[in-house]
């Protein structure tokens, strides 16, 4: 990770961390790198879009270079746009789940993923003044994009099935969903009722969306609904709940597209790709449905980056990132829903049934704050116990230990098939580490 890009790109507290000058450096760069040719712009509903999008599109524009606008889009619509269309660039102004006071800034590259990471540290540079571009007296084109949201629309359409014997709810999160989930799920046939669909600027995320279900929970109990589905702000994600409002996260989504896939034959490699924070629960599941599983570090940037490098169809998060390499590069959480209604339809199962035979382990997470964690971490005593818990659990459980990537503290997470157990150990860990004092 760089000074200001981190794994799902430049995020901030806009005014603090987050300034419009930033923004314009940054539109700069890539219009000088691109002059002459087309770069794709979208954002989230935040008060702060704008502001950016207007500072991003005058940088680009007096290099000569040529911007498309979506307006308020997803961020999995840029990505699919900027491939399918032939934009050199693609940008998203969001800072994803984040509350409205954030913002943030993501590049993706014209394969309609992430940006690299060598492009990323000339970006920087760039904004800290340690390279130099030319100036120009160029000027190009400002173009509102309309024929974006169309395209993403149709290939949304194109991926699913007729919807007309569901009954559905959306969480929108009063975020980039609002642009074209309702469209998309109307056209379908879906006996649809939508929620969170008013973004102002400020309401993006704020109880409701994917990081705070309870909303979605009480209305799907309330109208004897099928199934509902809560995005999160820039809608590359996507969780679930069932009919009696029982939440399904990113582990269910994965085993649930890992048998499916298996049974098609489009498993590739027979592998689903996770990361280190996938349940306990899912990989003993696979084990008995003999699916294969790549472990990743948390973000779906790795997740992708596995899956492109070994030719894998399906990754995720548990956070509802999921990537189905058919139809996308980056996690979109329209998409996913889609394709989770088509299996319920060919399976004719909900999503108990679909679900059945994957049990999630009781988890404990504790954070404890460090003077610094490369000590804790490589402290001769903490690794001898969390060896000896590990060596106790075997394959009932296990331990994971590891650094936070922003703040000086670390993630002591204990899966085991007792709550029992896991605060049992989780505690055994974090108070060693707390006596080590470092």
């Amino acid at each position: 990770m760089g000074k200001y890009f981190g794994t799902d790109g430049f995020r901030g507290y806009v005014g603090k961390t987050l300034h419009d000058y930033q923004a314009y450096k940054i539109g700069s760069y890539l219009g000088y790198i691109f002059r002459g040719k087309k770069i794709l712009i979208g954002m989230d509903t935040r008060i702060s879009g704008k502001m950016l999008s207007e500072n991003l599109i005058k940088g680009i524009t007096e290099y000569g270079t040529n911007i498309y606008d979506m307006g308020i889009t997803t961020t999995p619509s840029i990505s699919y746009i900027t491939l399918k269309e032939g934009f050199s660039c693609g940008i998203m102004i969001t800072a994803s789940h984040n509350p409205y006071y954030d913002n943030g800034i993501k590049l993706i590259n014209s394969n309609g993923e992430k940006m690299e990471e060598e492009f990323i540290n000339e970006v920087e540079k760039y904004m800290d003044g340690e390279i130099e571009i030319e100036k120009t007296k160029n000027c190009g084109s400002y173009i509102k994009y309309d024929l974006g949201k169309e395209l993403y629309i149709n290939h949304l359409i194109n991926s699913a099935i007729d919807l007309k014997d569901f009954k559905i709810i959306l969480d929108l999160a009063n975020g980039s969903a609002t642009s074209c989930a309702k469209e998309v799920f109307l056209k379908l046939n879906a006996n649809l009722k939508v929620i969170n669909n008013n973004p102002d600027g400020k309401n993006i995320n704020t109880n409701c969306g994917s990081t705070h279900m309870e909303g979605l929970q009480e209305e799907i109990k309330k109208d004897k609904y099928d199934i509902g589905f809560a995005f999160d702000g820039d809608a590359d994600r996507c969780l679930l709940v069932n009919s009696k409002g029982v939440i399904y996260n990113g582990d269910h989504i994965l085993y649930i597209l890992g048998n499916y896939l298996k049974k098609k034959n489009e498993l590739n490699k027979n592998t689903v790709v996770t990361t280190i924070m996938s349940n306990f629960g899912l990989y003993k599941a696979f084990d008995i449905k003999d699916i294969n599983y790549d472990k990743t570090k948390v973000g779906d940037k790795y997740v992708y980056e596995s899956m492109k490098e070994n030719d894998f169809s399906v990754g995720g998060e548990q956070s509802g990132h999921i990537i189905i390499k058919k139809y996308a590069k980056t996690g979109d959480g329209i998409l996913t829903a889609l394709q989770i209604l088509k299996i319920m339809k060919e399976e004719n199962k909900n999503i108990d049934e679909l679900t059945k035979d994957l049990k999630i382990y009781p988890q404990v997470l504790i954070n404890v704050f460090v003077k610094n964690k490369k000590e804790v971490l490589n402290d001769i005593d903490i690794i001898n116990k969390i060896k000896e818990v590990e060596n106790i659990l075997k394959d009932t459980g296990r331990i994971l230990v590891r650094p936070s990537g922003t703040e000086e503290l670390v993630r002591v997470m204990v899966e085991a098939d007792s709550l029992d157990k896991c605060e049992k150990y989780c505690n055994l860990i974090v108070n060693l580490i707390k006596e080590k004092e470092l």
